[in-house]
């Protein structure tokens, strides 16, 4: 693959076509991996010529860029819809968690495999929108729950949420998932359910 050099800003596709395409792609690469996926492959799923579809994404990596960008947009609208609602704040902390769970279960470890061997500077997209995503939306229902009595007041919000990005960013990436065998959607909702589980007071935990 050609290096590639990842826009952190790149525009939300405005076209039917790039959206057919992305939607497409995102469904293959997420499934299958990137690298056993063709752009012929897709121009045909799509039913547009392969000039077109250059067209739209100039290059294999401009697309799998589209996609992550794509996959965080849908991730962001989710969370902020979340951490947007004045509900209960542990009811929004177990749907935050189940929207983690639903969004991962998407990635499966072809994917994972493709993006640490064949597009390193990708990965580096993802880590940067990951951390944005929990320090603004975990930081934010962690910091009402404190208020609430549900999370821990003796440890600062702050220190939670780098134990939180520690964690994920000593776990999640492609070589040590592989090494341990995890799956995205594992492996995320088990990192957040440890922290959770010792931040929560007893106010938080259900009744027995």
């Amino acid at each position: 693959m050609p290096p590639h050099t990842v826009q952190p800003h790149t525009r939300p596709a405005e076209n039917s076509a790039e959206r057919r395409i992305i939607t497409a792609a995102r469904r293959h690469y997420f499934a299958h991996g990137f690298r056993s996926v063709t752009m012929d492959d897709l121009a045909v799923e799509v039913g547009m010529s392969k000039k077109t579809l250059y067209a739209c994404f100039a290059s294999k990596a401009a697309l799998l860029e589209a996609v992550l960008l794509d996959k965080f947009r849908c991730i962001e609208a989710d969370l902020h819809r979340i951490t947007s609602e004045r509900s209960d704040v542990l009811a929004a902390l177990h749907q935050l968690l189940a929207c983690v769970q639903r969004h991962t279960e998407e990635i499966q470890p072809p994917f994972v495999r493709d993006i640490g061997r064949e597009a390193p500077e990708m990965f580096k997209l993802v880590e940067r929108r990951r951390r944005d995503l929990i320090q603004r939306h975990f930081g934010k229902l962690l910091g009402e729950g404190r208020k609430a009595g549900i999370i821990r007041k003796d440890i600062p919000t702050r220190l939670i949420i780098e134990i939180l990005l520690g964690a994920v960013q000593a776990i999640m990436n492609p070589p040590k998932m592989e090494e341990l065998g995890l799956t995205p959607k594992t492996g995320f909702s088990t990192i957040i359910t440890v922290v959770l589980g010792g931040v929560i007071t007893n106010t938080g935990r259900p009744k027995r």
